[in-house]
């Protein structure tokens, strides 16, 4: 993936926090059409937190889980403006105060935003890590994060998520992965075991 980067559009911070919170089950492809509206309508996490459940629900119905989502996003909006002045922690943990906001979504934010050397997990990476050997019987997104962590240089991190992430929507697809166009099938363990 020569461009590792995400697929997600934004222009500061907030807007980025916005678009990962309603990505999660949810296409980039999806998010990338109902935000450039709710972020016109709501540019600030001051503006958002102004807003009511039903406000934020006609911008975003046509995603997954919009009820549960709406409220995140006015509260989280809440939450930034009276504890953080309108501002985005760069850290996972204050991150993962803001409600609808989990680890993945923390390690993302803080990866993208900030350069930071966070694994988000998602189930590309998940399956992605597991299929070409980076990590072995993980059982679930943080024993994968661990291992992930444990042997990637800290400076590549960040990208090395966007390839995973990138690789496995793309390339190494949960039902038919295309083994014949992956550029490092070579060296991948699920390709050995089974498409030999």
């Amino acid at each position: 993936m020569p461009i590792a980067e995400s697929e997600l559009h934004f222009d500061n911070t907030f807007q980025l926090l916005v678009a990962v919170m309603l990505s999660a089950q949810c296409t980039d492809k999806r998010v990338n059409l109902i935000t450039p509206a709710l972020f016109a309508a709501y540019p600030t996490a001051e503006a958002m937190a102004q807003a009511t459940k039903d406000d934020i629900l006609r911008y975003i119905h046509s995603v997954s889980y919009p009820n549960s989502k709406a409220e995140h996003l006015v509260s989280t909006a809440r939450r930034l403006s009276e504890v953080y002045g309108g501002e985005v922690p760069d850290n996972i943990d204050d991150l993962q105060t803001l409600p609808g906001v989990g680890r993945k979504t923390a390690n993302v934010v803080c990866a993208v935003a900030w350069q930071q050397p966070t694994m988000a997990v998602d189930t590309h990476i998940f399956r992605v890590a597991e299929r070409i050997g980076l990590t072995t019987n993980s059982k679930n997104p943080l024993q994968t994060e661990k291992q992930l962590v444990k042997y990637i240089p800290e400076s590549i991190i960040p990208k090395a998520h966007h390839w995973l992430l990138l690789h496995g929507r793309y390339v190494c697809q949960a039902r038919k992965p295309k083994c014949s166009e992956c550029g490092i099938r070579d060296f991948c363990r699920y390709f050995y075991k089974n498409m030999q």
